[in-house]
């Protein structure tokens, strides 16, 4: 759709009964209406009727043609200046007042709504202040105190519709990727490419990005970012998924059924909405304060009209109100840096999530896929007496090949890499987080992982000389075995190597404020080590489980610390959902960045670096908006009260003031090139 069209279509949408907002996303030709779930029907109805005809029409009561959301702007304003002056200057005094009082009712109903919660608000000191001028028996100023007040509405709204927009579109811009059925290979491609009819192999801890029916398997599937159920539910063949749901145990082929774009953005907006409930300390503290200064606001006003017996000086205490700048300026300043963290590869799930990685004193990192790189590489296959090499790395690629894990990934590439076939020729497929694989092949049971899965839990025995030809083997590098029927038949070492930049990424983070810098990871306490000590780290513990790291998690959140926790495995997810703030690094496992308050898209240490900045940014511009605000509108009270300035200069300068912070807290918190 052109973009001189947007506007009518915004406008049509807007008219339909029932339908309370309505955001147009040109640049992937989508739309997303809200509206009072009684008028569904209507609301649908009334979608229905728009066509390019009624477009057109609509369309041609603009004059002019700018960028589609300041055009509707400048219009709006132009249709409320000039109604406003029309009637100043060419209607009679006594016809001028019937159209000045029929414009009260508006801030009357609004007035009652909030008087019959009970609750004072500022729809109350607006219908207040409007209607001492009526007593005063002043038309003209009543009319313009409604003209300033509208004209400030309108300019607040347009900054924060500006603010809310640029974030959905920075959201969307953020990567979703899906493992695509072709054929009999899978291939990891893009979400956006998907089109309605492809197949789609989702497995346990991978998020659905489609909406679609299940065609093949069973799978428990997580819908609480849909229905809020915390329980999974069974989907299997002929069921319903929708995107944004995990699956937390089985295996499923869905077929696509809607646009991938539409359901992308359905899930965005729906979390842009959820992080609107998920405000920082700080912000929920100045809409507090701004919601209980609105009663004291009318005491100074009844105080003022008994010591100075003046309807002038009463209506300057009632013409200026802290709430509106205090939320206007908080929330805009949160969309923003929510914004800012989008266009650098980060999704921040609510404001609460900056203030608490801002205060952090204490980050765990996970070390395979988060300090060291996100492609391991196969070092070295070592094989038992009757395997080759090609025999062992072959059975280990056909078990680690369904599953995201960057060591797994390692395996599989490495079989690529040799020209070895790998088709499947195992039944399902069972993964125990954080200890191994375990499957049946040809009728023989394989398992694969650590050496504590396979000596402890397996119950595999080894001879004491191989074992330590295995250690020989694999100094510096990080085990894996193979065992097939109960006796290992091979081990493979992966090395992990240190991502660049991590050892510079943890020295910034002990400058801005970070105490503790801790890894835990599940690998040897040899490669722990190492690792530890090219990283530069505080505090390193090896050879956990899950809930070893969720035990050391609990003990420091315990001991008072403020816990960041960083990793990108399933094994991740409980320590994640446990820290104050947890965040999912990408490349990961989607059931880690489903349970992880912050996800990021790059791998790279630095984007956490340029996040605390950016967190840490936040804060100190929520408490600047907070002084700016109370200093402010403080004074303009005061030179009200004084009589220094009339009641409606007060209105405009308190309205400009607002506007004028709010696009201060709009700009960027980083310099483009960081």
């Amino acid at each position: 759709m052109p973009e001189g069209d947007l506007d009518a279509l915004i406008k049509l949408s807007a008219d339909i009964k029932g339908v309370t907002k309505v955001r147009v996303y040109g640049r992937i030709g989508q739309m997303a209406i809200e509206y009072d779930a009684p008028n569904r029907a209507d609301v649908l109805g009334g979608l229905r009727t728009i066509d390019a005809q009624a477009v057109a029409e609509a369309k041609s009561g603009y004059a002019i043609q700018l960028e589609p959301r300041k055009h509707k702007l400048i219009m709006d304003l132009a249709t409320l200046v000039g109604a406003h002056y029309a009637r100043r200057w060419f209607l009679p005094t006594p016809l001028r007042a019937v159209f000045v009082v029929a414009g009260y009712m508006a801030f009357l109903r609004a007035a009652l709504r909030e008087l019959a919660q009970p609750r004072l608000t500022v729809p109350v000191l607006d219908a207040s202040a409007i209607g001492i001028s009526f007593v005063k028996r002043d038309v003209n100023t009543a009319g313009q105190t409604m003209f300033l007040l509208n004209v400030g509405e309108l300019l607040e709204d347009y900054t924060r519709a500006m603010s809310e927009n640029e974030l959905i579109n920075s959201l969307l811009d953020v990567p979703d990727r899906a493992q695509k059925v072709v054929g009999d290979t899978e291939v990891s491609v893009p979400a956006t490419e998907l089109e309605p009819g492809d197949l789609v192999a989702v497995r346990t801890g991978m998020s659905i990005s489609i909406d679609g029916v299940v065609e093949r398997g069973s799978a428990m599937v997580n819908q609480a970012t849909l229905t809020g159920e915390p329980l999974a539910v069974e989907r299997s063949v002929g069921d319903d998924v929708f995107a944004g749901t995990v699956v937390e145990d089985g295996s499923i082929l869905v077929r696509v059924r809607a646009n991938t774009a539409q359901t992308k953005l359905r899930s965005i907006v729906s979390l842009v909405q959820t992080a609107d409930s998920l405000k920082s300390e700080g912000q929920s503290h100045m809409e507090e304060l701004a919601n209980k200064i609105v009663p004291w606001n009318f005491l100074l006003a009844g105080l003022v009209a008994l010591t100075t017996r003046s309807i002038v000086k009463t209506s300057a205490a009632l013409m200026v109100d802290y709430s509106c700048a205090l939320k206007l300026t908080g929330s805009i300043a949160v969309m923003t840096a929510m914004s800012d963290a989008a266009k650098m590869g980060v999704m921040v799930k609510g404001a609460k999530y900056f203030e608490s990685f801002a205060r952090a004193d204490t980050i765990v990192f996970d070390k395979t896929g988060t300090l060291t790189e996100a492609q391991p590489r196969l070092a070295r296959v070592f094989a038992t007496d009757g395997w080759s090499e090609d025999d062992v790395l072959r059975f280990s690629a056909c078990l680690e090949e369904h599953f995201p894990h960057p060591v797994a990934r390692a395996v599989v590439n490495a079989a690529k890499a040799r020209g070895l076939e790998h088709r499947e020729r195992h039944a399902a497929v069972e993964y125990i987080v954080a200890h191994g694989i375990a499957s049946s092949i040809e009728g023989r049971r394989a398992v694969i992982g650590s050496a504590h899965f396979v000596f402890e839990d397996e119950r595999v025995l080894m001879d004491s000389e191989a074992r330590e030809r295995v250690e020989s083997e694999m100094q510096g590098f990080s085990p894996l075995y193979l065992a097939v029927d109960g006796e290992v038949v091979g081990v493979l070492g992966i090395e992990d190597p240190l991502k660049p930049g991590v050892k510079e990424a943890i020295a910034e983070l002990h400058a801005l404020g970070v105490k503790h810098v801790v890894m835990l990871t599940g690998d040897s306490e040899r490669t722990a080590r190492r690792i530890a000590r090219e990283a530069g780290v505080d505090e390193y513990a090896a050879e956990l489980l899950p809930e070893d790291k969720y035990a050391y998690v609990e003990r420091a959140k315990r001991e008072g610390r403020h816990v960041a926790m960083v990793g990108d495995g399933v094994n991740d997810s409980p320590a994640l959902g446990l820290a104050d703030v947890g965040l999912a690094m990408g490349g990961g496992s989607d059931i880690a960045k489903e349970v992880a308050d912050i996800i990021l898209a790059d791998t790279d240490l630095a984007a956490i670096v340029r996040l605390r900045r950016m967190s840490q940014g936040l804060i100190d511009r929520l408490t600047s908006s907070y002084s700016k605000v109370m200093l402010t509108n403080s004074a303009l009270l005061a030179l009200g009260i004084t009589g220094f300035i009339a009641p409606q200069t007060s209105s405009l300068l308190h309205n400009g003031s607002t506007i004028a912070y709010s696009l201060g807290n709009a700009k960027a918190y980083l310099p483009a090139a960081s």
